[in-house]
């Protein structure tokens, strides 16, 4: 019997998803995997594995159906051995356009309150009872202000978008992105240490591959301007968690606030919970009840479409 398989997942119900497969004639099953071992075991058979964090390793892959696919619940894709896939002969979906808004949003929101610097006057307050203002110069206006984005697709974009208002001068790295269509959009196109140099706060927007693995090392941090800002809401690899630390400790980062970590959930007595300056969210950029609602329902949408043997619409491998 046709298996539909969900692996691991952090909503409320699953009734979209379940609701695909028993149109299609469908078994259905959900498990919390975390491990490989529980995957494969969970997977075995499946002719559909939805998936959100479980690792989805070239064992996983084998274990499946032949001519089976695998539909990510979000955008990125690291989780899942792609070569493997293409090998195992396994169709591999992602969901990229389920919460631009929503992760636009929590960046942009992210980088106000690191460059109002939010989370120094908040500590203050509660460790000292009332500060002068000027004990946290300084403090630049929106005006004076330049925001470096790493990457302008659809979530890049709308944050450049939502900083517009404000009067930002936006400035951004992107090798895949026509310059003059960011020019007309008021963006700066600029080379990755120009971006580094001139920013007083950098936000992420780009996958993480081999190539973008620690693009934030030691290196990277040494070229910032000195009290910069750095948001993160897209993969923690994409920055090296000790350079982050000692960038941090020796102030030449004035803060970052960081949705995703490396590892992932961030360990107890990583230094990052301690560290002045530093805001914490738990890979939670993406959540509103909005884009949960719309995760669930365009991989529901992808799942009966490769039950039904229909091209995938968002097919990465």
């Amino acid at each position: 019997m046709t298996r539909v398989v969900v692996t691991d997942h952090a909503f409320t119900d699953l009734e979209r998803e379940r609701a695909a497969a028993e149109r299609a004639g469908a078994e259905f099953s959900e498990h919390r995997c975390r491990t490989e071992a529980e995957t494969v075991e969970a997977v075995a058979g499946a002719d559909v594995a939805l998936v959100n964090f479980a690792p989805v390793t070239a064992a996983v892959l084998r274990a499946m159906a032949p001519g089976a696919t695998v539909v990510r619940y979000g955008v990125g894709v690291d989780n899942v051995d792609l070569d493997a896939a293409r090998a195992a002969g396994v169709a591999v979906a992602n969901v990229p356009d389920y919460g631009s808004e929503t992760v636009a949003d929590h960046a942009t929101a992210c980088l106000l309150a690191l460059l109002r610097k939010l989370p120094r006057f908040d500590r203050a307050v509660r460790e000292h009872g009332w500060v002068d203002p000027a004990s946290l110069a300084p403090l630049p206006g929106s005006r004076s202000t330049t925001v470096g984005l790493v990457g302008t697709g659809r979530i890049g974009s709308a944050v450049a978008d939502r900083l517009a208002p404000f009067g930002f001068t936006v400035l951004a790295h992107d090798p895949y992105a026509d310059p003059l269509a960011l020019a007309a959009r008021g963006i700066g196109a600029v080379g990755f240490e120009e971006l580094l140099e001139r920013s007083h706060a950098i936000s992420l927007h780009l996958p993480l591959t081999g190539a973008t693995r620690h693009l934030l090392d030691a290196a990277a941090f040494a070229r910032l301007r000195p009290g910069a800002v750095l948001v993160n809401t897209a993969r923690g690899g994409l920055v090296d968690t000790d350079a982050l630390v000692e960038a941090l400790s020796s102030g030449r980062l004035g803060g970052a606030a960081l949705d995703v970590t490396d590892p992932e959930p961030l360990p107890a007595h990583s230094p990052l919970r301690r560290l002045p300056g530093v805001l914490l969210t738990p890979h939670a950029a993406y959540f509103s009840d909005d884009s949960v609602a719309d995760l669930q329902r365009l991989a529901a949408e992808e799942t009966a479409r490769a039950l039904a043997g229909e091209p995938l619409r968002c097919r990465v491998a």
